[in-house]
């Protein structure tokens, strides 16, 4: 079989193969975020076509986050006992399906079904989980670089096809956007069939780098089900720490400006497509700022990469209506903010597996980052509610800002953890 050749060839190649997982698991996270962040762009004609209210639309995009969170730490269990291969199969499969009915979807119930709920939960079966456990299974050296590089194809992908998502909906409406996110879709599972394996060890190989016995679990977890590792889990004061400011990251970046940011502009008469190009800036600068937090988290104290993160987004967020929304003002916006986009995810990877665990940093992380998501619903239904009655999002970018600036000192009171640094034999 062509799977099979292809993998010999590249088994040969030994420990690198991880490099193969992990351009597969970027390509699907690429595309599933991008179908993530498609309902941003398509939140207007949706209005207009429909004449459905920015809070109803919100109710459903705010759903979606929910279940992509919830569904994380029960991602990971999943993938844990069938395989990363076969979950990430069903979760294509899942959102191909939840992206075809939509388009024939007519009342605002079909939305709430298919954007909140069915594709809430087959986006939830990868989340941020499965760069995770690559990350962990795949790479000893190098980890915070891959979570890094994984992490940013996530975000990225938000944004990145917005553009392009806004112009095919301008030229031809949004049901070409939604048939151009379907053929992503089916380029992904015919990449992730011939490429993705669960473990090196199904190939007979080590994790990159590997050298010796894996380090010693500095806090234990039992149990192997996600209520187990949550109940273990939640009596740690690290994980809250990392649960209430993850929150605060989802609230800050998913929940609001990617889901809010174009009708943002609107309401300065700007053009979607021109809104989505700052929106792929933002993406632009996301990938080197996270790929380059990946690499710092390898060599400095993730607690103070944390600190630093959240103070500065704050103070991006709260700097944003002073921008007067004109070209010059935006784009600065969107470097420093593009910046520190996601950079919090690979800091927050490194010291949940610090301190829970190889085997069971996945499931804790993927509790942390129900977290992130339940502030990202917050956001996205609360940036709607505000819009309709006050007809202005500036006090949610207010809220948000300030969020970031209580989160920097939280992240430094979770106690230090060592960073031993992998170098590769």
């Amino acid at each position: 079989m062509l799977s099979t050749t292809l993998s010999r060839r590249l088994e040969q190649r030994g420990t690198h193969y991880g490099w193969v997982v992990a351009a597969t698991a970027f390509l699907t996270m690429l595309v599933t975020a991008g179908t993530i962040g498609a309902p941003s762009v398509l939140l207007l004609p949706l209005q207009k076509e429909f004449g459905w209210e920015a809070s109803e639309i919100s109710a459903a995009l705010a759903m979606r986050f929910f279940l992509f969170g919830l569904m994380a730490p029960f991602a990971a269990a999943l993938m844990n006992r069938f395989g990363l291969r076969r979950m990430a199969l069903t979760a294509l499969s899942v959102i191909l399906t939840g992206m075809t009915l939509s388009l024939f979807m007519r009342e605002i119930w079909q939305l709430i079904a298919l954007w909140g709920f069915v594709i809430g939960i087959g986006t939830g079966l990868t989340a941020m989980v499965m760069g995770a456990t690559i990350a962990t299974r795949w790479f000893t050296a190098r980890r915070g670089f891959v979570v890094g590089l994984l992490t940013a194809s996530s975000a990225t992908g938000q944004l990145v096809f917005m553009p392009v998502i806004a112009a095919l909906t301008e030229a031809y409406g949004w049901r070409t956007a939604i048939i151009f996110i379907i053929m992503m879709l089916a380029v992904c599972m015919v990449t992730m069939i011939l490429f993705m394996r669960d473990r090196p060890s199904d190939l007979g190989l080590k994790a990159y780098g590997h050298v010796g016995e894996d380090p010693p679990v500095q806090a234990s977890i039992s149990g192997n089900s996600p209520i187990d590792t949550l109940i273990s889990a939640s009596g740690t004061r690290i994980f809250w720490i990392l649960f209430l400011s993850f929150f605060v990251c989802g609230a800050s970046t998913n929940g609001l400006i990617q889901t809010h940011f174009v009708s943002l502009c609107a309401d300065y008469d700007m053009t979607a497509v021109t809104a989505t190009g700052i929106l792929a800036v933002i993406g632009v600068f996301d990938f080197i700022g996270t790929v380059g937090s990946g690499w710092l988290s390898d060599r400095y104290d993730n607690r103070w990469l944390l600190f630093w993160y959240y103070g500065l987004r704050g103070l991006a967020l709260l700097w944003l209506p002073f921008t007067g929304f004109e070209f010059l003002g935006l784009s600065i916006f969107a470097i420093f903010y593009g910046l520190d986009w996601i950079a919090t995810v690979p800091p927050t990877v490194k010291l949940t597996a610090q301190h829970f665990g190889r085997e069971k940093a996945n499931m804790v992380f993927g509790w942390v980052f129900f977290g992130h998501q339940i502030g990202a619903a917050f956001a996205a239904f609360g940036g709607g509610f505000i819009r309709d009655n006050y007809a202005s999002y500036l006090p949610a970018l207010t809220v948000a800002g300030i969020l970031c600036l209580m989160a920097a000192p939280l992240v430094l009171s979770g106690g230090a953890a060592k960073i031993r640094p992998a170098t590769v034999s």
